[in-house]
């Protein structure tokens, strides 16, 4: 069973940057869509990027412009470049996996997903 890991958060001043990173344990051969969430504190974990092995990708409103996802497909890791963060970005962020065919933000549609990394923008 493929587990996902994530590296990369940490605390930063608004207006700043931060770059996550997932890497999935062992080796996996399958393509699948990977994708970002968050989740603030008393808040529902929300979908906010997500990635196709054809590098078709899509974002949440609240971040598109602002952050990037990207794949190295050599070093098996996916990437989520936060740029001009805002203290309502500060949440945990975790990585996750979804069959091929499911290209969608929406958390039900994901079946693997990492442990999480805490990302705090102060103002």
């Amino acid at each position: 069973q493929v587990q996902l890991m994530e590296f990369g958060g940490g605390s930063v001043q608004a207006g700043g940057s931060l770059r996550l990173s997932c890497t999935p344990s062992g080796s996996s051969k399958s393509r699948n869509i990977m994708g970002w969430f968050r989740q603030a504190p008393g808040k529902e974990r929300e979908g906010i990027a997500a990635f196709a092995p054809s590098g078709r990708t899509t974002y949440a409103a609240s971040v598109k412009g602002r952050f990037t996802v990207s794949e190295d497909s050599a070093k098996n890791t996916l990437y989520l470049q936060m740029n001009s963060l805002k203290p309502e970005d500060s949440g945990m962020y975790y990585c996750a996996r979804a069959p091929i065919w499911r290209f969608t933000l929406r958390q039900e549609d994901y079946n693997a997903w990492g442990q999480g990394t805490q990302v705090t923008v102060s103002s």
